[in-house]
């Protein structure tokens, strides 16, 4: 047996963990630990190509999206707010970066998104 001391989100644990022989189960905790929280949901599949435009405004970090502020057809300045994501608890806006019309929504209130994900297209 081998003894752990985990900290998990400022809250400390001891483990102690059993070796398994083949057949056996390899862990056994020996206090009760929170589980661990599942995967993010895969994001969501890009818009037909017909449909997007040629400035994509993509999510800079992981989150959910808290709420979709524009729609497709809406004319938009540079700066105005596109769609906002809950990121580590904070409210972060998803600006336009130029002027423009958005010409596709490819998220949902609720989504999950990873980096990278694109969020709006405008022409």
């Amino acid at each position: 047996m081998k003894n752990y001391t985990i900290t998990v989100n400022g809250n400390v644990y001891d483990v102690t963990v059993e070796e398994g022989g083949a057949g056996a189960p390899a862990a056994r905790p020996a206090a009760t630990a929170p589980k661990a929280a599942p995967a993010a949901a895969a994001p969501k599949a890009a818009a037909p190509a017909g449909g997007a435009g040629s400035v994509k405004l993509e999510a800079k970090a992981a989150g959910k999206v808290f709420a979709v502020e524009a729609s497709v057809g809406q004319t938009v300045k540079k700066g105005d707010t596109v769609v906002i994501l809950e990121v580590m608890k904070m409210e972060t806006p998803v600006v336009a970066e130029t002027d423009g019309t958005i010409a596709s929504i490819d998220v949902a209130k609720g989504d999950s998104v990873e980096v990278g994900t694109v969020l709006a297209t405008m022409n």
